[in-house]
């Protein structure tokens, strides 16, 4: 069972990065996502901001709305949510309340994520004081994939991938270059004779 949900979860998240790449040839950021529900595809996804011309139309929102269209109902427990980028807030917030079981994500987002800034996807607090509205947390798969997921991103365009990570909005930290301190100079007799403090 547990080889079947990898290979299930690998699947869905290719074809989410598969996707991303798409939204950047279509003009959006590379944003992606992938509903499933019993190891299939339910809905499928980009961000749709800029042909929408809507900042709203994140491409978890997107799925979300069409996947209780496919499925005819607002709840969608038991239903998995794949996407390359850790969901924002304002993507969080639908996925609690329509009761998605499971959210895998490649890429972290310590500036904006749901989940690792704010918290919602995991928030007990949710479902303990407004059950009617909130259900239960989601199962988080974090980082998975990241590097397919970053890789996407940087052949996208190298130059807003860099400043985005340099940023600290996405992906791990630039790894800082160790420094070699400079080597000691040797003063010269002039120099130490003329030094004010030897």
């Amino acid at each position: 069972m547990l080889t079947d949900v990898a290979a299930i979860d690998a699947a869905m998240m290719a074809r989410c990065i598969e996707l991303s790449r798409t939204a950047g040839k279509l003009g959006e950021f590379p944003f992606a996502c992938v509903i499933a529900k019993d190891g299939k595809v339910v809905v499928e996804t980009t961000n749709r901001v800029a042909r929408d011309g809507d900042v709203t139309r994140h491409a978890e929102i997107v799925a979300v709305g069409m996947a209780q269209k496919a499925l005819g109902t607002k709840d969608l427990s038991g239903c998995t949510l794949y996407t390359n980028v850790e969901p924002c807030a304002m993507c969080s917030f639908p996925i609690r309340e329509t009761r998605i079981s499971r959210v895998v994500y490649g890429i972290g987002s310590r500036l904006m994520g749901g989940d690792s800034k704010w918290d919602i996807l995991a928030d007990p607090e949710l479902s303990k004081v407004m059950p009617e509205a909130f259900g239960e947390a989601p199962e988080v798969v974090r980082g998975f994939m990241r590097r397919d997921a970053e890789k996407a991103w940087r052949n996208w365009n190298p130059l807003i991938w860099g400043v985005i990570r340099y940023r600290g909005c996405f992906g791990e930290p630039p790894k800082a270059e160790p420094v070699t301190p400079a080597a000691p100079r040797r003063r010269s007799i002039l120099q130490k004779l003329f030094a004010p403090h030897g």
